[in-house]
């Protein structure tokens, strides 16, 4: 809970309704930036701390401790916030499912090497934000079997029991994409599509330097829903993950 929030909000006279009203949210994204301490979206923040006369570094003074990168931040608010997310990968698996090995491993090995410990506590406070929620979203993974097969056995076996827990978790369905699918549009690159609390979807995409969110999500769903339809069902993706007859 954030009683700063809360207390401001009752100085000025402000209700969850009342501040919705005024920025343009649902009522329920609100009302969570009290009762459950949510920080808002980076374009939401400085005007609720207006609204409420209020400095933001006072209201939410976890923000500016924050370790992601700057660009990142904007799409880890949304990913925190969302009600769904719907992720492909092609080279690696994603962030919200790896281990703090192979997400070290994965940090060091990119331009991000300079600040791999920081960036690694963020990744695991991400990973903590999304799965330790009262009511955690619904996730979706496509996988290529390419990023599992890339990374040694030491490092790959436990990030792979890691996996089919979490695959096994009520709220997340995991598919493996087969190298026997062959040529298919995902191959173009690794996106993320997030369903906010207010229904709206939201893109992702990654890049070499840095990634950019899409308001522009058609052409991410046509894709989605191909690298999808070729995916391996939920049931059979655990079954090939367990079975680990592809592993060196």
């Amino acid at each position: 809970m954030n009683h700063a929030v809360r207390a401001a909000m009752a100085e000025a006279g402000h209700t969850a309704e009342s501040l919705a009203a005024r920025i343009g949210v649902d009522p329920k994204t609100a009302a969570r930036w009290a009762s459950h301490g949510r920080i808002p979206q980076t374009r939401h923040r400085a005007q609720v701390a207006e609204l409420l006369g209020k400095d933001a570094a006072e209201l939410w003074p976890d923000a500016l401790k924050r370790k992601e990168p700057a660009w990142f931040r904007p799409w880890a608010d949304i990913e925190r916030e969302a009600s769904g997310l719907r992720w492909y990968e092609s080279a690696v698996l994603p962030g919200l499912l790896q281990t703090p090995a192979y997400a070290r491993a994965v940090l060091t090995s990119g331009p991000l090497n300079e600040n791999a410990n920081a960036y690694l506590e963020a990744r695991l406070r991400r990973q903590s934000a999304v799965f330790d929620r009262t009511r955690p979203p619904l996730l979706v993974f496509v996988i290529d079997e390419a990023a599992l097969r890339r990374g040694p056995d030491e490092l790959m076996r436990p990030q792979l029991d890691h996996l089919i827990d979490l695959a096994q978790r009520q709220h997340v369905m995991v598919h493996v994409l087969p190298l026997r699918a062959g040529l298919h549009p995902g191959q173009a690159g690794p996106f993320i599509i997030a369903t906010t609390p207010d229904g709206e979807d939201v893109g992702y995409l990654d890049d070499q330097a840095a990634g950019r969110i899409t308001n522009d999500v058609a052409p991410l769903w046509t894709v989605w829903d191909t690298v999808r339809s070729v995916s391996l069902p939920r049931d059979q993706t655990i079954d090939f993950l367990e079975a680990r007859s592809w592993m060196s």
